[in-house]
């Protein structure tokens, strides 16, 4: 599959939720304290990202 989620840990100790396509990373999240909460945010992005309207 070419577009993934991957949930990686930054210099900082943080997790961030980053979506790739092949392995080039189209967008990333801020930096979590845990998993969970990256998790969190993919679910969140599923969830909500189908419906969002695009600006400008």
């Amino acid at each position: 599959m070419a577009h993934k989620f991957v949930i990686e840990q930054n210099k900082a100790g943080e997790y961030v939720a980053k979506f790739k396509y092949n392995s080039e990373i189209i967008f990333w999240t801020e930096g979590y304290s845990s998993r969970a909460n990256a998790q969190n945010a993919i679910d969140s992005i599923k969830k909500n990202g189908p419906d969002a309207p695009v600006e400008g």
